[in-house]
């Protein structure tokens, strides 16, 4: 069973950044599509950045120009910086392997434990 930890998470101030972490554990890491999602309180699941296999990226409207994905495939990690942060990036983020379907991105595994953000104000 694949098992994804998230890290990094904690409290900031608008304007500052944090890098997010996410270790995968039990999969053949570096032949998987991976992507970020975003918990808002009282929200669903929102997908904001996801790095192919290869290394290409694509990000939600809202995460273009602050959000930077990245992928270490020999450490089996995927990173999410997120740059001059908004209350609105508040919450909970989530990794998850991703594979895309007529539907669009679709996640692989049950979520891990997420790490919070928290942007004071």
């Amino acid at each position: 069973q694949v098992q994804l930890v998230e890290s990094g998470g904690g409290s900031a101030q608008p304007g500052e950044s944090l890098t997010l972490s996410c270790t995968v554990i039990g999969t053949d890491f570096s032949k998987y599509a991976m992507g970020w999602y975003h918990l808002p309180p009282g929200k669903q699941h929102d997908l904001v950045a996801t790095v192919a296999a290869g290394g290409s990226t694509n990000y939600k409207d809202s995460a273009q120009g602050r959000f930077i994905i990245s992928r270490d495939n020999a450490k089996n990690t995927v990173d999410l910086r997120i740059d001059d942060l908004k209350p609105d990036d508040a919450g909970v983020y989530y990794c998850n392997r991703i594979l895309m379907t007529s539907s669009g991105w679709s996640r692989l595994d049950d979520w891990g434990q997420g790490t919070q953000v928290t942007v004071i104000t």
